[in-house]
């Protein structure tokens, strides 16, 4: 094991005028994208008359994200490629300062002694990858920290590099920072960019027409007269009820309505307001879309890594839905707060499942929606005791089993526009349905044994039909066949064994 060694300090850099690093900025974004022959309808950045850099350095630094136009490339992606969505025009570009990314270099400072301190020790570039920000802008703040005594080099590292470790210092306010809050992720994003991205990448700007909703419900049975009346409820971008008997596909319809709206979104992985620290992206509820390996602008920008673009989300939540997930809540044994629902659905859809069956009364539920579905903006109380506004844009969806005059007033129905009942299938749906499913469960399709269950097990029993009955009665005898041994197949013996199981008590 290596000494803890001492080199020769290196001479700070010298620090360019922010004025003088706008400008090269400036300049190197327009060369790059004449090189690439952007095309001349791509947005970018206005060039100001000539100005000279003593009066550059006076004007304010540009904002850390920037709005790019993205193409995708002609040339068909390969299978571990994702290719930017039609229309999208939002990417967080990697910011040249603390200034610009709008990051204190204090609470900066704080995560990096944090990690260290959890690690034992490591690169500029380990700290840096942690910390999602540029090497150049870590490297010279792990500088500034040896120089307060709270680093020491440990030994060298590749390309300039150097093995940091805390010193006895160091340690001591590591130690006391962990006691407040154990954070040592990714640096957190402003709350005033966050705000920003959400106006960018607006459900109110996207405007889903009937091939975009074909496409999302392309893997599921829906009736072209129930398109027809999703359709301007999606548009709409306000909310809905799906109301109707239970099993016909409301949650189902729900979770692909945010397909209507584009494939992906930019959110920050935690956001930082007054010096707290809230986490956003949720592993649980967003799906990350990789853009290491993405075919056209996106490979050449040098995007901010703090920033994960993910699927649109879709955030269901039923029974368990409590006030306190609709707050910002903190964690007292980690210090870390956790970003509430529909924060976490912004730009998404946020669908309450079960309405009426919630732990909390929906009087409750909606006293606390009923100004931000009018309004399109939240308040939020934050653990330090102050109040924050931030965007409320997302599609809520209300699913019930019940009429929703039975469950909300006049005032609140009205908030809601859309109530779109989804129906009973009729006869001839049903048994789409059931050759849909065969198919997908590995059944050789019979219409006779079809036939027969229909004929006995509803029409003379007069029960009514069910848009997921032929997958769960499909999938009773599938089991039934596993457990046999035998290839499955449908006949009047297995569909007779089905229906016994599944409408015992029913």
């Amino acid at each position: 094991m290596s000494s803890v060694g001492t080199p020769p300090d290196r001479p700070t850099p010298n620090a360019a005028p922010a004025g003088d690093a706008k400008l090269d900025e400036l300049l190197t974004r327009i060369k790059a994208m004449a090189a690439k022959g952007a095309p001349p309808a791509a947005p970018v950045e206005k060039t100001p008359a000539p100005i000279t850099r003593a009066a550059a350095a006076s004007q304010e630094e540009p904002e850390s994200i920037k709005a790019v136009a993205t193409t995708v490339s002609a040339t068909p992606s390969s299978a571990n490629t994702t290719s930017p969505a039609d229309g999208e025009s939002f990417v967080p570009l990697e910011p040249s300062s603390f200034r610009q990314a709008r990051l204190n270099e204090a609470e900066a400072e704080n995560i990096a002694l944090k990690f260290l301190l959890s690690v034992g020790s490591a690169t500029g570039r380990e700290v840096a990858d942690q910390m999602k920000l540029p090497f150049k802008l870590v490297d010279e703040m792990l500088f500034q920290l040896k120089s307060d005594q709270l680093v020491v080099y440990r030994g060298s590292a590749m390309a300039g590099d150097y093995q940091y470790q805390l010193t006895e210092t160091g340690r001591e306010k590591g130690r006391r920072l962990v006691e407040h809050c154990t954070y040592y992720g990714a640096a957190p994003v402003h709350l005033k960019d966050y705000i920003e991205s959400v106006g960018r990448q607006s459900l109110t700007k996207r405007h889903p027409s009937v091939d975009d909703l074909a496409e999302a419900f392309s893997d599921l049975k829906v009736s072209p007269r129930m398109l027809q009346r999703l359709g301007p409820a999606i548009n709409s971008g306000r909310g809905m009820f799906l109301f109707g008997a239970p099993g016909n596909g409301k949650t189902s319809i729900a979770e692909r309505i945010t397909r209507a709206f584009g494939d992906t979104v930019w959110i920050p992985r935690a956001i930082s307001v007054d010096g707290e620290i809230i986490r956003l992206f949720d592993p649980s509820n967003h799906e990350a879309v990789p853009t290491d390996k993405v075919d056209g602008l996106l490979q050449d920008q040098h995007i901010d890594r703090r920033w994960i673009r993910i699927r649109r989300p879709t955030i269901i939540a039923g029974g368990e839905l409590t006030m306190d997930s609709l707050e910002v809540t903190l964690n007292r044994s980690t210090g870390i707060s956790e970003a509430p629902l529909q924060l976490k659905s912004n730009c998404g859809t946020l669908v309450i499942d079960d309405f009426g069956r919630q732990r909390m009364s929906t009087d409750e539920l909606l006293n606390r929606w009923i100004v931000p579905l009018e309004k399109r903006y939240d308040f939020l109380n934050l653990p330090n005791g102050k109040k924050i506004q931030v965007p409320f844009d997302q599609l809520i969806i209300f699913s019930t089993n019940l009429e929703p005059k039975q469950l909300v007033d006049d005032a609140f129905l009205r908030r809601i526009p859309y109530k779109i009942e989804v129906k009973d299938p009729t006869e001839e749906e049903f048994r789409d349905l059931m050759k849909l499913m065969a198919e997908k469960l590995g059944f050789e399709y019979d219409s006779a044994a079809v036939d027969y269950v229909v004929e006995t097990h509803y029409k003379r029993v007069n029960r009514p039909f069910r848009c997921c009955q032929p997958r769960d009665l499909l999938l009773q005898i599938k089991n039934l066949c596993l457990f046999e041994r035998k290839t499955p197949t449908m006949s009047p013996e297995s569909f007779d064994f089905a229906v016994d199981n599944y409408f015992a008590v029913m």
